[in-house]
């Protein structure tokens, strides 16, 4: 029987020996959270088994535990490969919602704050090729704490409105791999694209004088392109295409890159197969450009999850497939909402040509609704998004298809403005500081303070009233503005995306609602064909508008109660392809890739 999500989870960053250590585990829940006490680190198996990487709350994992799960803890063997030896052993965790510690035959190893976040602990030195040990895996989640960043998970009992079953522990695939000690821990690969060349920005797990780092660019079975530099952490290698092919939605073309370290006899002492994409993404006379030509983005909204896995795709094919269904039906990209999503989709979404735009799960800490009162819990929330925000964008760097980063979503309720303002501009200082090369969007819809996109959410449901509202009439603005009092200051004449609209619902014939709180953003019952006229006469609505360069429908999917998907929630269609995907592929007046 083969391991689930089996697949390399970090396919940017590949070596040959790794072990994927999904499957089946032992667990047991911690409702007291005196787990401590009771010695479970110390576990050598609990008497209940989970399959590892769905979560205790989904069909996937064998559990289906729906209810709060405040601490669980996991159990499994672990033994490492005698070919292991003389090199530093990384043990990976791609998710863990949402803080947790690792323990190693009783003894902690590591602790982790962050729910979305990669971390990896270096086993060198406390276990050893060749011998077994136990692996204890302590997760503690409070979605009702109000400190941390949940997302689209519900704090209520029961999902409603926008918020859906819980996520807790391990989510992410566990793997573990064999690393030289002077091997690459990272890699950023900058894109130049008027120049037709690759930057190489290579970090190093240790430096050691002698050693040499080596990019190798292929395009096919063809070396197109070389370089090589010394090894130190802050080199950076160049390398020029003499016949550059550029990455777009039309041909996503993807250089094979090998990246390697090599001793002073010329030995490769380390091997990093990635890839990349030559690309240029920029704003421009309130357009998006990408290499240099203007872009109509014509998004959907993709909350990533799923009927029997929740957070986590039941297969590498569920995420490609959910893709395809997207270009399927007019969208030539995805605002990936309120989720951080693995690292397998935007390999995917690198290889199909599907423009993504990177959001934080920022619902659950609104400590803007606390800034400047001292309040310690909330400063605590506040230091790990920044933390947390920070690991995803690094990790995330290399994808061609992502092109805005997103770190919040409708921060109202301020407690106070001064304050709140100040944070979305530091939030969108560290963005750009982390990553320069791509659009910042500090906060999707509602309050704006300093942004390189000026986003707007607007669910009016007939054509008169949505444009009055997007053209800023209702406040006598140029664009929509929920507050033109707050809001005006930071408008300059930004690409306007219309990031939230639609949510139209309609539940087919032969299907129910999913729950008695069933609902979507048309307060009247519509049959298939009025849902779908008025699908394409809102989004026509926006195409003609000439201030508006964007849209993002209202979704891909129904999510549970929320029963406003293009497709049911088994990704089955609803509507008409041909009526629906015209509507989704209207064309402005002025040129578009």
């Amino acid at each position: 029987m083969s391991l689930p999500r089996n697949e390399y989870p970090r396919p940017q960053f590949q070596r040959s020996q790794w072990i994927n250590l999904n499957g089946e585990w032992t667990y047991e829940f911690d409702f007291a959270k005196c787990g401590d006490a009771k010695g479970l680190s110390k576990s050598h198996g609990f008497a209940n088994k989970i399959i590892v990487p769905f979560c205790p709350e989904s069909k996937l994992s064998g559990v289906c535990h729906t209810e709060f799960i405040e601490q669980i803890w996991y159990h499994r063997k672990l033994e490492l490969p005698t070919d292991y030896a003389g090199k530093n052993v990384i043990l990976h965790f791609g998710g863990v919602y949402h803080d947790c510690v690792v323990f190693l035959n009783g003894e902690e190893l590591f602790r982790h704050v962050g729910g979305s976040s990669p971390f990896a602990i270096d086993l060198t030195g406390k276990a050893e090729p060749g011998k077994a040990y136990d692996l204890v895996v302590m997760a503690h989640s409070d979605v009702r704490s109000g400190k941390q960043p949940l997302g689209k998970q519900a704090p209520w009992l029961k999902s409603r409105g926008c918020s859906y079953t819980r996520t807790t522990g391990i989510w992410q695939t566990v793997w573990m791999e064999a690393v030289s000690p002077h091997g690459l821990a990272n890699c950023r690969i900058i894109p130049n694209f008027v120049d037709g060349s690759f930057a190489f920005m290579p970090e190093f797990h240790s430096v050691q004088s002698g050693l040499e780092f080596h990019a190798e660019v292929f395009d096919g079975d063809k070396k197109v392109a070389a370089g090589a530099c010394r090894v130190g952490n802050g080199n950076v290698v160049v390398v020029k295409l003499d016949d550059p092919k550029a990455w777009d939605t039309a041909n996503p073309f993807l250089y094979d890159i090998r990246l390697t370290v090599t001793d002073k006899n010329g030995k490769v002492i380390d091997e990093v197969r990635t890839y990349a994409g030559l690309r240029k993404i920029h704003l421009e006379n309130g357009r998006y450009y990408l290499n240099n030509k203007p872009i109509f983005l014509r998004l959907v909204l993709d909350q990533g999850f799923y009927e029997d896995g929740i957070w986590t795709a039941p297969t590498d094919d569920a995420r490609r497939n959910d893709i395809q269904l997207s270009k399927k039906a007019g969208f030539n990209g995805a605002r990936l909402h309120q989720k951080i999503f693995d690292e397998r989709f935007h390999y995917w979404a690198d290889k199909l040509g599907y423009l993504t735009w990177g959001e934080f799960p920022s619902w659950g800490i609104g400590f803007w609704t606390e800034l400047g009162t001292g309040t310690p819990e909330y400063d605590y929330a506040l230091r790990n998004m920044l933390t947390e925000w920070s690991d995803i964008v690094c990790r995330d760097f290399n994808h061609p298809s992502i092109i805005t980063w997103t770190p919040l979503n409708e921060t109202c309720c301020y407690l106070d403005l001064f304050e709140h303002r100040r944070f979305l501009v530091d939030i969108y200082k560290l963005t750009r500081q982390l990553d320069c090369t791509r659009p910042v969007n500090e906060s999707s819809g509602y309050v704006h303070a300093k942004t390189d996109v000026w986003t707007v959410h607007c669910y009016d449901q007939t054509v008169e009233t949505l444009k009055e509202a997007v053209c800023g009439k209702r406040n006598d603005a140029p664009v929509w503005m929920k507050d033109k009092a707050v809001e005006a200051c930071a408008y300059t004449g930004q690409p306007y995306v219309v990031d939230e609209y639609g949510g139209i619902s309609f539940i087919p014939a032969d299907r129910r609602p999913y729950a008695e709180n069933t609902w979507g953003y048309n307060a009247e019952s519509l049959t298939k064909e009025q849902a779908e006229e008025r699908i394409v006469v809102l989004t026509k609505c926006l195409v003609d508008n000439p201030k508006v360069c964007g849209y993002c429908y209202t979704q891909l999917t129904d999510i549970e109660q929320e029963q406003n998907g293009i497709y049911n929630y088994d990704r089955t269609p609803k509507f008409d392809e041909e009526k629906i995907r015209g509507g989704f592929t209207y064309r402005p007046g002025w040129s578009e890739l």
